[in-house]
């Protein structure tokens, strides 16, 4: 009998050495939900209550929308374990080429939006040609943070007041939106007829801008722009 534990133990352990890695796209938590322009890759990412992820490879530099607070356990193959503790509405932006695990340590959901530039977008050791890389600006209504500029795109978060609208010149390019908050949006672009929109939080979509809140709520959602 005590052969037979010690061999079960000898196995148990040898197998733990030799954890396989898998793609984030076979990873059971990221659920991809849209790579309809330029190879731009959203996943929605959900671990369970002291869940974990399985070891997967980001190949990618990608951002990260966190939805809800959380309490998380990152294993980065080959580094000490780091403890982190995020807020709701937190958004980073992390260099690709690495594998991790990421352990839930909360009796909630983990959830976060990530967003995956393609492998060639490799600038973000070049000055940015899109203006200034932090900032913000308060306008009647509303409120947008410019976190970062990364890998060519801008990065923002915006805050707006029911009824509030984001002033025009914001709008230079195609955007991403990813709702922290539940959002009623109007997006409004000259040209173009007008998009009404319901998100729930951690919705992302593909907007040209021109974005004013039309619920009875505040609204708070990022933006990439690119």
């Amino acid at each position: 009998m005590k052969g037979v534990l010690f061999l079960f133990f000898t196995i148990s352990f040898l197998a733990a050495q030799f954890v396989t890695e898998t793609e984030i796209t076979s990873e059971p938590s990221h659920h991809l939900v849209s790579d309809e322009w330029r190879g731009v890759r959203v996943f929605r990412v959900e671990v369970g209550p002291h869940a974990a992820t399985v070891l997967h490879r980001h190949r990618r530099d990608y951002v990260s929308v966190t939805l809800g607070d959380a309490h998380l356990l990152n294993e980065v193959e080959g580094k000490p374990p780091v403890d982190l503790k995020l807020n709701d509405g937190d958004t980073r932006f992390t260099p690709g080429n690495f594998a991790h695990i990421v352990k839930n340590l909360t009796d909630q959901p983990f959830r976060n939006v990530t967003i995956e530039f393609p492998s060639e977008w490799k600038t973000r050791h070049a000055p940015s040609s899109r203006g200034k890389e932090s900032g913000e600006e308060t306008f009647p209504g509303g409120h947008i943070k410019t976190l970062f500029v990364k890998d060519g795109v801008r990065v923002s978060e915006i805050n707006l007041d029911p009824g509030g609208t984001v002033p025009n010149h914001r709008y230079d390019g195609r955007h991403l939106v990813v709702a922290i908050s539940d959002l009623d949006l109007r997006s409004d672009i000259d040209g173009m007829d007008p998009m009404s929109l319901k998100f729930e939080s951690g919705d992302a979509r593909w907007l040209p801008g021109g974005y004013t809140n039309t619920g009875v709520r505040a609204a708070r959602f990022v933006t990439l722009g690119f």
